[in-house]
C-alpha cells in the first residue's frame, strides 16, 4: 500500500512539474529574409539555441515566470524583449533584426587600413549603411550623403549644379573620396565624378574626420569618405531599385552576381539616370535644375585561393550628359553667344584590385588607375581637361607581441592638362612614399598608435605626415580617442573651384600658388548605454582643430568683376564640436540625431574673417518606425543649416549676403509585405524651401549672360544704367542649396538571394 502511495505521489509531481513548463519558438529574419545561426537565449538561464537553416528557434520546457528574451547576430541589432512564460502552453515569437547601422560595433579598415572593430579602432570611425542611405532615396552617393551629420554636399554653381563635399565646413578638396581603400577620386572627379557612383553597389561608407595623410597621402588633409562596394560573395543574385519623381527624374539601379567558375563570383551593376524636364519656377529664364543623362557599369570580381588569400579585382565605366541655363538652350547653341547654355560631357574610367601575395607573411598589393575626360563649355568658355592616375602600393601587416605593425610603400602618377590660363603645360607628377604604423598595446585599456609618411613629389619636394592617436577603453561602454596629425595639400585650381569656369569673372592667380600644410587635432568620446528592457543608447561626440597656412583662398569683394586667388598672408582655423546620438526604443523606434557647431575662420593681418559657404552650425534627424502587422515603415529624415556669407557682385546688389537658417526635410512610406519586394513613396522637401526665398532673383543678369549691354568706367567698375540698376555683371556664384521645390516620388526595390 505505501509503495502504490508512492508511485501515484511521484506520478503526481511530474504532472504537476509538467504542467510548470512551457516551449518557446519562432522565426528570426534581417533584411527580409530568413536568418539562420542566430543566438537566442533567455538571459540569465541555461536556456539558449540558434536558428536552423529556415531561421527557426525553439526553447523547451521553460519554467513558468517571467524572462527577458535575448536575439543577437554580428552586423545587426540585438533584441531584448520581456516575456511571461505561461503554464503549459507553446508561446511564439518572431522578430525581424535591423541592420546595426551606426551603432559602434562594425567592421572598419578606414582608420589604421586594417579590418578592426569600430570600437577597438585607435582613429574614430563613423559607418553608415544602405540601411541608413535607404531612408532618403537619391540617384548618387553625392546627394545621399546630405544626411550625415557634419558632411554637406555643395553646390558650386547655379547653373550646371556640380558641387563637392564639405566636411566639417573644409571645402571638398580637402577631404580624399576613396573606392575600396584605393584614392581614385580626385581632382576632376571631386566636381565630376563623385554623381556617378551607384548606390545599389555600396556595402557601407566610412568617415573619418580628422588628419588621415600618414596613411593615405596629400589629399587626406581634413579626412576622408571611403566607399566599400559590394562582395560579390555575398551579394544578392539579383536586385533592382527603380524611382521616379514628380520632376520626373528617374534613376534606374541593377545587380546581378554570377559564378562563372567554381572559383570565381562577379557582380555587375548598372545606374542609369535620366532627367529631361526643362523647368523654370522662379521665372529667370534658366534651368532651375540642370538635365542630365548618365550611365555607370561596374564590375567586381572575387577569386577563391588557397588559404583564403584575397583577391579581387573591379572596374567602372561612367558618361554623363548635363546641361543647364536658357531654357531656350539647344546642343547647336553649344560654346556660342547666342543663347546662353552650360554644357558638360564626362568621360570616366576606373580599375581598383587588391592582391594578397602568396607568402606565409601578410603582404598585400593594392593597385589603381582611373582616366578621366571632361568637354565643357560655359556659354563662351571652353574648359577640356584630360587627368589619368595610377596608384600602387604594398602593404606589410605583422603583429609582434603588444606592437601591430603596418608597413607599405606606394607610389602615384598623376597626368593632367587643360586649356585654361592655370595650365600652360601639361603636368605630370610622380608621387612615391613610404610608411609605417605601429600600435601599442599598453594594456587592455588603452592602446597608443605612432605613424609616419614620407612622400617625394616629382615638383614640390619632400613631404612629412606624422600621425599619433592614443584610446584609452575605460570600460565596455566608455571609450575616449585622441589623435593629431599633419597634412600638406596640392591644389589643382580649376578642376576644384567651379567658379574660376562659370560666370563672367575674371581669374586672377596673384603669384605661384604654393601647397597648403596642416596641423590637425581630435578628441573622440563614445559612450554606450544599454537598458534592460532593451532599450539603446549611443552617443559619440568630437571635438577637432586644424590649423593650415599657405591656405589658398578665392576673394570675391576686392574686385566685383574679379576671382582672386593667393595663399593666405597668415593662417586659417577649422574647429567645433560634433555629437552624434543613436537612440533604438524597444517599440521599434529608431533615433539617429547629429549636431555640428562650427568656428572657421581666415586670420589675415590679425583680422579674422568667415570664409564664404561655411556655416556655424549644421543638424542632421533620421527618425524610423516600423508597424509589423501593417509591413510598413516610415522615415523622416532632415538636416538644418545655419546662415552661410554669399558672394555679392556690388555694394547695390539687392540679394541676402547671408543665406537664411533653412531646412531640407522628408518623408518615406515603405511597404514590405511582398516576398522580395519593397514599394516606397514619400514626399521630398517637405517644407518647399528654395534658395531664391527672400531674395529677387539667384543668378545676376539672367537676361544678359554674355554681359553686352554692361558698361564699364576707365577702372573698368561697372556702372550703373537704366538697364543695369544694381551694377552688376552675369554671375552663377550665389548658390548654397539645391533649386527644387517640394516633389514626390515613388520606387519599388527587388531582391532575390
Amino acid at each position: 500500500m505505501k509503495k502504490l502511495f508512492l508511485i501515484l505521489l511521484l506520478f503526481g509531481l511530474q504532472i504537476s512539474f509538467a504542467q510548470e513548463t512551457s516551449n518557446i519558438s519562432g522565426f528570426i529574419s534581417g533584411e527580409r529574409h530568413k536568418l539562420q545561426l542566430v543566438n537566442v537565449q533567455l538571459t540569465g538561464t541555461k536556456h539558449k539555441t540558434v536558428t536552423d537553416s529556415l531561421g527557426f528557434y525553439k526553447l523547451e520546457n521553460v519554467a513558468v515566470g517571467s524572462y527577458t528574451l535575448q536575439v543577437s547576430q554580428i552586423g545587426f541589432q540585438t533584441i531584448r524583449k520581456k516575456i511571461e512564460v505561461i503554464e503549459d502552453s507553446i508561446q511564439s515569437y518572431d522578430f525581424e533584426l535591423t541592420d546595426n547601422e551606426n551603432q559602434l560595433n562594425e567592421v572598419v579598415v578606414s582608420g589604421t587600413l586594417k579590418a578592426v572593430r569600430r570600437l577597438e579602432s585607435a582613429v574614430p570611425v563613423e559607418v553608415y549603411s544602405p540601411v541608413f542611405f535607404k531612408k532618403n532615396p537619391t540617384p548618387s552617393i553625392y546627394e545621399a550623403l546630405q544626411n550625415i551629420n557634419g558632411v554637406r554636399p555643395q553646390l558650386n554653381c547655379g547653373v550646371c549644379n556640380t558641387g563637392d563635399i564639405h566636411i566639417n565646413g573644409l571645402e571638398g578638396p580637402y577631404t580624399l573620396v576613396l573606392i575600396d581603400g584605393m584614392p581614385i577620386v580626385s581632382s576632376l572627379s571631386t566636381v565630376y565624378g563623385l554623381s556617378g557612383i551607384p548606390n545599389s553597389l555600396v556595402e557601407r561608407i566610412e568617415i573619418v574626420k580628422g588628419p588621415a595623410s600618414s596613411l593615405y597621402g596629400s589629399e587626406a588633409v581634413g579626412g576622408l569618405i571611403n566607399i566599400i562596394t559590394k562582395n560579390p560573395t555575398n551579394a544578392p543574385l539579383f536586385s533592382a531599385d527603380v524611382f521616379t519623381t514628380s520632376y520626373l527624374e528617374t534613376n534606374v539601379d541593377l545587380g546581378m552576381k554570377f559564378s562563372p567558375t567554381k572559383k570565381s563570383t562577379t557582380l555587375l551593376g548598372i545606374n542609369y539616370f535620366d532627367y529631361n524636364q526643362v523647368v523654370d519656377k522662379d521665372r529667370d529664364g534658366f534651368t532651375d535644375v540642370t538635365l542630365s543623362q548618365r550611365i555607370s557599369v561596374f564590375n567586381k570580381w572575387n577569386f577563391q585561393r588557397e588559404n583564403n588569400r584575397l583577391f579581387s579585382i573591379a572596374a567602372r565605366g561612367m558618361y554623363e550628359d548635363r546641361w543647364g541655363g536658357d531654357v531656350r538652350w539647344e546642343k547647336k547653341y553649344r560654346g556660342g553667344d547666342e543663347i546662353y547654355g552650360e554644357s558638360i560631357y564626362t568621360k570616366r574610367g576606373e580599375l581598383i584590385g587588391s592582391y594578397q601575395l602568396p607568402f606565409e607573411e601578410k603582404l598585400m598589393l593594392s593597385f589603381s588607375g582611373n582616366v578621366h575626360y571632361q568637354d565643357s563649355r560655359y556659354g563662351t568658355t571652353s574648359y577640356i581637361a584630360n587627368q589619368k592616375i595610377g596608384f600602387l602600393q604594398l602593404t606589410w601587416d605583422k603583429k609582434i607581441g603588444r606592437n601591430d605593425f603596418l608597413a607599405g610603400i606606394a607610389t602615384r602618377y598623376s597626368y593632367y592638362d587643360d586649356n585654361t590660363t592655370a595650365t600652360k603645360e601639361p603636368e605630370s607628377t610622380w608621387l612615391p612614399g613610404i610608411f609605417v604604423q605601429d600600435e601599442i598595446t599598453l594594456s587592455p585599456k588603452s592602446q597608443v598608435l605612432l605613424g609616419m609618411r614620407y612622400d617625394y613629389n616629382s615638383i614640390h619636394g619632400s613631404i612629412y605626415t606624422p600621425r599619433v592617436a592614443y584610446r584609452w577603453k575605460a570600460n565596455d561602454n566608455t571609450i575616449f580617442r585622441l589623435n593629431a596629425g599633419t597634412g600638406f595639400r596640392v591644389v589643382n585650381l580649376f578642376t576644384e573651384d567651379h567658379a574660376a569656369l562659370t560666370g563672367s569673372r575674371d581669374v586672377v592667380i596673384k603669384s605661384d600658388l604654393k601647397p597648403e600644410r596642416s596641423v590637425n587635432a581630435n578628441l573622440n568620446y563614445i559612450q554606450k548605454i544599454n537598458f534592460t528592457n532593451g532599450t539603446f543608447i549611443g552617443i559619440e561626440t568630437t571635438v577637432f582643430y586644424t590649423r593650415f597656412s599657405n591656405k589658398i583662398i578665392s576673394d570675391y569683394e576686392t574686385d566685383p568683376n574679379k576671382i582672386i586667388y593667393d595663399n593666405i598672408n597668415g593662417y586659417a582655423i577649422s574647429q567645433g564640436i560634433s555629437t552624434n546620438v543613436d537612440l533604438n526604443l524597444t517599440n521599434g523606434l529608431k533615433f539617429i540625431l547629429g549636431a555640428t557647431v562650427l568656428d572657421n575662420k581666415n586670420v589675415l593681418d590679425g583680422i579674422s574673417e568667415r570664409p564664404f559657404l561655411t556655416e556655424k552650425f549644421t543638424g542632421t534627424w533620421s527618425i524610423s518606425y516600423k508597424i509589423e502587422p501593417w509591413n510598413l515603415s516610415l522615415d523622416y529624415t532632415g538636416n538644418v543649416y545655419s546662415p552661410m556669407k554669399l558672394p555679392l557682385l556690388s555694394d547695390l546688389d539687392p540679394r541676402d549676403p547671408n543665406s537664411p537658417w533653412y531646412s531640407i526635410q522628408n518623408i518615406q512610406f515603405t511597404y514590405f509585405g511582398w516576398k522580395n519586394f519593397e514599394l516606397y513613396g514619400g514626399v521630398k522637401n517637405l517644407l518647399n524651401f528654395t534658395p531664391k526665398r527672400n531674395n529677387p532673383f539667384l543668378i545676376s543678369r539672367t537676361n544678359d549672360p554674355f554681359d553686352k549691354n554692361v558698361q564699364y568706367d576707365a577702372a573698368g567698375k561697372v556702372l550703373v544704367t537704366p538697364d543695369n540698376p544694381y551694377g552688376l555683371t552675369f554671375d552663377t556664384t550665389y548658390v548654397y542649396g539645391q533649386n527644387q521645390k517640394i516633389r514626390g516620388f515613388f520606387g519599388l526595390r527587388y531582391t532575390l538571394r
